[in-house]
């Protein structure tokens, strides 16, 4: 097996590891398998416009953080 060190940005690495499914997954596993479903998936006309019109209320701020959605809900947050 031919191995490589690849440098990504410490938010880069943070937002890896929540999409670890087990503890010893390697990022090797996590990037492969978020290219398989990429080259698996096509979005639909409908998603991709979902997705602009998601990216358009973020940088517009109309967004709420999760703290003020569960207390408007009245969930506890642990």
């Amino acid at each position: 097996m031919n191995a490589t060190t690849i440098q990504v940005k410490g938010e880069t690495l943070e937002r890896l590891k929540f999409f670890k499914r087990y503890s010893k997954e390697s990022y090797d596993e996590i990037i492969n398998r978020m290219i398989n479903e990429i080259e698996d998936e096509e979005l639909s006309d409908f998603a991709v416009k979902g997705i602009k019109k998601g990216l358009e209320d973020v940088k517009a701020g109309r967004v709420h953080s999760i703290e003020k959605v569960a207390k408007d809900l009245g969930v506890k947050l642990s």
